[in-house]
């Protein structure tokens, strides 16, 4: 070092002596290869693109830099007067270099004999963070120095500092100012105090060093210096500096939200932004994305699929432990798996080591802790059978049979440790398991398209795979309104009688007999359309698909932005074309919005660092069906809820149209429910297409966690029913033969029709295909 400060004195003789001739060779040898400014002049650093919510609510962020632009009009007046009082005081009275402070500085460290004190001014701190190298050299510096007197032509001092307060690193991760600001006081940068700014301005020279999470003390004489020469420089009053040396320092750092909650959500984003914008963009722009996503929505509909998936893996019994231990391995394994009292709150779950298992229950280790698990949290750790439904394989009652010593297993904590004769200060804990199962949810309002929440699985960590974008799976029944639709603008109505009975269909170039069921395994005879839909009669939707012709179907699906590969067999009506939630969403948003479809929106829009308007989206509709097929629908999807397999849908008790959906041998499992307000899908299956179980349905599986959510968001909104368009007639008919209900009838249902296509015969009572209904009968018998 010393060597260096001996040379830049001989330097500073030698142009003495040199004159302005030596000076001006001087600098013509060094501005030889000079870069350009436009790095500079064309500021773009890498910054932090942030995701918000509708609300404003920070989503996540994308970056490899920590950094967030901020306006120097955007920042507290003490701030950037605290960075100039530490490292340049004079920067508003120099052309970019100030001699007299690099005199002192080399005269200081020479007394030193150590670099102590700096020369540099703000604008070639600038010039060598963005342009030079940092090596130690009389060329660096000598090009510094020009570069920085040419820059101060270019731009104003204004925009110097400005570059500068957002380029510097502060430590722990945070270039710029408010990223040191959210980091080191988890505040934005315009609400810093004087004592807080001059804490961050003290970091500069060394911010490991000064760390006030790890060196406070540091921190503090370095926040008096700041101060000290704020108050030299008249910027401050000496009782301001007191008044700043006294406040108490509070650290606090704004937690990153990213991937915390909706991940699913924030990824579909990121997908978006990468595509549109590249990677770079996205990960160094500084982007703002806007979205639609509602964190209450997002909470509830991850927590109601995650207690979902958790209540349908406990219907399928007991996978068994996630290891067991051999005794020489325990120390290991809860030194590994160590947690903190605070942390052991009831609802929370925990890998715990069994140490000791009776009849009665199992002993178990939580890291340090003791923890018990009584049998009567294992009840349902029954053998898996997915032929038998839960009710018919006996609950356990012997702890050995489901737990050993060495097991490791999940476990919920159930309540505190309480002090009992048998159970000394021992947590209470129920066991669990995490599900294999997966699932997904969509909640969009309709009028606009907004996914106000979206998630697609039981765990992003475990799995990032989207369930409610990628995974195309059967819908099922879920695929009859799109059937029944179709069939209401071809001349059928709800009225309109056809026969459940048997039918069998021969694949002549395979020699394969298909013969489609109901799932009851039951033939109801002659059966009106409104019913067959109510209550999911397949054999009755194959008739429709008949009558109507598959062409009509798929012609309405792809109306209706179904992206699905529809092959032409009757398997279709009962939903065998695959397709993912998401999309299904848009296809029932026309039952929720009267006729037209909306293309579900995830991105509202999207502005650059500096707040220019990049992207602006607006809703995306489509004419698909006219708005009486959209009323008669949604008036037998609310009977769907009220009088079938959507019936949980009822405790909400508001106007609710819904559809259940179960693939063969429940294989996949959906609900599709909707209000004018909000549709919210569900789907549960397992990844890897296996049977998820006897009675794994639509209806019970997927509904419930449509319910759970729901009832977390409905008060959000108020009670509407879906209104009702011209040219509709609304008439109570018999149930059983479609005709107006007369003083006979029995079962009638109060039913909307297309004016002109009502019934208008007044019923006896009697159906009025009793002959085909015998002839069905003759036919399952010849069957079967």
């Amino acid at each position: 070092m010393k060597k260096f400060f001996i040379g830049s004195i001989i330097v500073f003789s030698v142009l003495a002596l040199l004159g302005v001739g030596g000076a001006v060779g001087l600098y013509m040898w060094a501005s030889k290869d000079l870069p350009g400014f436009k790095n500079i002049t064309d500021y773009k650093p890498a910054l932090v693109t942030t995701v918000y919510t509708r609300d404003g609510d920070v989503l996540g962020y994308f970056y490899r830099q920590k950094r967030f632009l901020v306006k120097l009009a955007d920042m507290p007046d003490y701030l950037p007067k605290a960075f100039l009082a530490a490292e340049d005081a004079q920067f508003y009275r120099h052309d970019g270099v100030d001699p007299m402070a690099i005199f002192r500085a080399m005269l200081k460290n020479m007394k030193s004999g150590h670099i102590k004190q700096g020369g540099s001014t703000i604008t070639q701190q600038v010039i060598k963070r963005l342009l030079l190298t940092p090596e130690k050299s009389y060329k660096r510096k000598i090009k510094e120095a020009i570069l920085a007197y040419r820059l101060e032509l270019y731009l104003t001092k204004a925009e110097i500092l400005t570059i500068y307060l957002n380029q510097i690193y502060l430590g722990a991760g945070a270039y710029g100012v408010e990223a040191a600001s959210r980091t080191y006081f988890g505040k934005h940068v315009q609400d810093l105090t004087l004592a807080e700014s001059a804490i961050i301005a003290g970091l500069l020279p060394a911010p490991s060093r000064y760390d006030p999470y790890k060196h406070m003390e540091a921190a503090l004489i370095r926040q008096r210096y700041v101060l000290g020469q704020m108050v030299e420089c008249g910027w401050i009053t000496p009782e301001q500096e007191k008044a700043a040396l006294d406040e108490k320092i509070v650290l606090k750092s704004i937690a990153d939200p990213s991937w915390q909650n909706g991940p699913y959500y924030l990824e579909e984003v990121r997908r978006w932004a990468v595509e549109k914008y590249g990677e770079d963009t996205v990960y160094e722009g500084g982007l703002h994305i806007y979205t639609p996503c509602d964190l209450h929505h997002q909470v509830a509909a991850e927590g109601a699929l995650k207690r979902g998936l958790e209540e349908s893996t406990r219907r399928r019994g007991w996978h068994g432990p996630l290891e067991t231990l051999t005794r020489d391995q325990y120390d290991t394994f809860l030194t590994e798996e160590a947690v903190s009292e605070g942390s052991l709150a009831p609802g929370e779950w925990f890998k715990v080591l069994v140490t000791e298992v009776n009849k009665l229950g199992a002993k178990v280790r939580i890291g340090t802790y003791k923890g018990y698990i009584s049998v009567a949290t294992m009840h349902w750790c029954r053998t898996p059978d997915i032929k038998k439904a839960t009710d018919e394989v006996p609950s356990i009652k012997d702890a050995t049979l489901v737990v050993k010593p060495g097991d490791v297993v999940w476990a919920e904590v159930a309540e505190e440790p309480h002090s009992d004769k048998d159970h000394p200060d021992v947590w209470q804990l129920k066991l669990q398991q995490r599900p294999i199962v997966e699932g997904a949810i969509v909640s969009m309002e309709p009028d606009s398209g907004n996914v106000v929440a979206l998630s697609g699985g039981y765990s992003f960590a475990r799995s990032q795979f989207n369930r409610a974008t990628q995974a195309k799976r059967q819908p099922g029944s879920a695929f009859k309104p799109i059937v029944y639709s179709a069939a209401f603008d071809s001349g059928l109505t709800p009225a309109t009688v056809m026969l459940d009975a048997p039918i069998v269909y021969t694949d002549y170039s395979t020699d394969k007999v298909w013969k489609p069921e109901n799932f009851e395994n039951v033939f109801y005879g002659p059966t009106i359309l409104r019913t067959a839909l109510v209550k999911s009669r397949n054999l009755v939707t194959i008739r429709v698909a008949q009558k109507i012709g598959l062409d009509k179907i798929i012609e309405r699906g792809q109306a209706l932005g179904l992206k699905a590969e529809f092959r032409k067999d009757l398997s279709m009506a009962l939903g065998s074309a695959e397709v993912t939630l998401l999309n299904l969403c848009q296809a029932y948003s026309a039952f929720a919005r009267g006729g037209t479809i909306v293309e579900p929106r995830l991105i509202l829009r999207v502005t650059s660092a500096w707040g220019d308007e990049l992207f602006n989206s607006e809703p995306e509709v489509k004419d698909a069906i006219s708005p009486q097929t959209a009323y008669i629908m949604a008036g037998l999807m609310k009977q769907v809820v009220q009088d079938g397999t959507g019936w949980r849908a009822r405790v909400l008790q508001r106007p609710v149209a819904g559809k259940t959906g179960t693939s063969n041998d429940e294989r996949d499992a959906w609900f599709m429910g909707y209000t004018p307000y909000l549709l919210t899908g569900v789907y549960v299956g397992f990844d890897d297409h296996r049977a998820m179980g006897k009675w794994e349905t639509g209806s019970r599986a997927a509904s419930s966690i449509w319910v759970d959510y729901r009832k977390l968001v409905e008060a959000e909104y108020p009670s509407q029913d879906f209104p009702q368009p011209s040219g509709i007639t609304m008439v109570r008919i018999d149930g059983k033969n479609g005709l107006l209900a007369g003083p006979n009838t029995e079962e009638s249902y109060f039913l909307p029709f297309k004016t002109g296509t009502e019934p208008t015969e007044v019923s006896t009572g009697a159906s009025s295909l009793e002959g085909e209904k015998t002839q069905g009968e003759d036919l399952f018998k010849q069957i079967f």
